[in-house]
């Protein structure tokens, strides 16, 4: 298996594989959308809009989940990626089936977990009557299969990984649309298939995710022989289920500094108004566009900078990563300026008051210049990630989100300005960018030289993996 991210020009590979990966990042938003799409359409027994209401209570479940789904799989992939770069094979895959293998048992003991206390959780969070009904019908569904969406999500990034990024991508597009094919299946319900409603909707979601996670678990154990089912020493085991939680801990833990950062965010513009928060709602919807190219060319940067730093090829990441913050600088300047031109012209169309339209275009006027920083900031934590260094990864997600974004935004909300919340993000995303690529690049520097085959050699005798 040929370690695909060490060989060949740089800049023409990532502008390839980032084009690949563009169908996978619009299906990592097309799964909520098409299930909003229809439950949407549902009405409730005594409330219209219980259906949609109850949606909205599972998102803080579901994205913590899925903070430390994404967390286990980071665990898994990037020193996977690290083993095929130093053309460890069988370390790769010991560690991949080993990384598995917890990926598994956690998804399970989540599942049990959720469903014994799911009630009372959503009860605390101020569900009641019918919409507590229909969040827990939801959540035990979703709860059961945990599993297939922990597996489909570390099977997708695997495959990453090894560089099979037309797979990966092919196989979230074809769940998403598979998704969307099921929800008005079981949710409104057709022929034998009875309707489900809201639960419904968490069921096309698991039997997509399932059918994603079979056939990647399946082309990583017969394509790429990085799958294997046959006993490892507990010694072993706990040596590489050690070494992912020591990716995987921090990665999650950077992940979450994200909802928390917003979730304070969002309870400040709250407090100016309905206007102020359907305006600024409806152009932080907005902006997700204008990050679907960066993101796609982010999705592989990960693995090409921990494929190269198992090869010692600190060259090529260095250039990478140059090339990868230089690209997100232009593209997203670009995107800055069309996003401000049309800012005006836009805003009728998602918001009804005149108010919320004015505060729509202001927010797309100002946070649009700091859309590159975000792109950067996140490109560094990969850079850190594949170099072996999670926990630095998670301290700069801490600086964006606890450091700069909460405090700025606390004094511009003291001083009663809505702008001033649009400022602070503004000024938060191009500090969190150059404090970023700077530490980066920085720590890229510093690496120790390459060594020579004789040390090599002897640091293999030291790890018995």
């Amino acid at each position: 298996m040929a370690a695909v991210y060490t060989q060949g020009p740089i800049a023409r590979s990532m502008i390839r594989t980032a084009l690949a990966m563009i169908p996978a990042t619009l299906a990592l938003s097309g799964y909520n959308l098409v299930d909003a799409y229809f439950v949407g359409k549902l009405t409730g027994k005594t409330l219209v809009d219980a259906p949609m209401a109850a949606m909205g209570f599972t998102l803080p479940v579901v994205m913590l989940i899925g903070c430390l789904f994404h967390g286990l799989g980071t665990g898994v992939c990037a020193p996977t990626a690290q083993a095929l770069g130093g053309d460890k094979l069988e370390r790769a895959a010991k560690g991949t089936s080993s990384g598995v293998f917890l990926i598994l048992l956690f998804s399970i003991f989540v599942a049990i977990v959720g469903m014994s206390c799911s009630k009372g959780l959503f009860r605390s969070f101020g569900a009641k009557g019918e919409v507590l009904e229909l969040v827990t019908g939801y959540m035990d569904i979703w709860y059961f299969g945990c599993a297939t969406a922990s597996l489909a999500m570390a099977g997708h990034g695997l495959l990453i990984s090894v560089g099979d990024n037309k797979m990966a991508s092919f196989l979230m597009m074809a769940g998403m649309i598979l998704n969307a094919f099921l929800d008005p299946l079981f949710i409104f319900g057709w022929g034998f298939f009875p309707a489900m409603g809201i639960r419904g909707a968490a069921l096309a979601t698991i039997i997509s995710q399932a059918v994603g996670g079979t056939v990647s678990m399946c082309l990583l154990c017969r394509k790429h022989r990085l799958l294997r089912f046959r006993r490892i020493p507990f010694v072993q085991l706990r040596q590489y289920w050690f070494v992912i939680l020591r990716y995987a801990i921090p990665a999650s833990l950077g992940m979450l500094m994200m909802p928390i950062g917003m979730t304070v965010v969002t309870r400040l513009t709250a407090e100016f108004g309905t206007a102020a928060m359907a305006g600024s709602t409806a152009a932080g919807r907005l902006e997700s566009i204008a990050f679907v190219v960066p993101m796609s060319l982010g999705m592989t940067l990960t693995p090409f900078i921990a494929q190269n730093f198992g090869a010692r090829r600190y060259d090529r990441i260095r250039e990478g990563l140059i090339f990868a913050c230089r690209f997100a600088l232009i593209f997203l300047l670009v995107s800055a300026v069309i996003f401000s031109l049309a800012a005006s012209a836009i805003s009728p169309h998602f918001c009804n008051s005149a108010e919320a339209r004015e505060i729509m275009a202001r927010c797309i006027l100002i946070t649009v210049w700091g859309f590159a920083g975000v792109e950067i900031h996140r490109f560094s934590t990969f850079a850190f990630t594949g170099c072996g260094r999670p926990l630095a990864a998670s301290l700069l997600n801490g600086l964006r989100f606890l450091v700069l974004l909460v405090p700025l935004s606390l004094l511009a909300w003291h001083f009663g300005s809505l702008t001033g919340l649009f400022v602070a993000r503004l000024v938060t995303d191009v500090l969190s960018g150059v404090i970023g690529v700077v530490l980066a690049l920085r720590m890229v520097k510093g690496l120790p030289p390459k060594r020579d085959k004789s040390d090599l050699q002897s640091g293999e005798k030291r790890i018995k993996l």
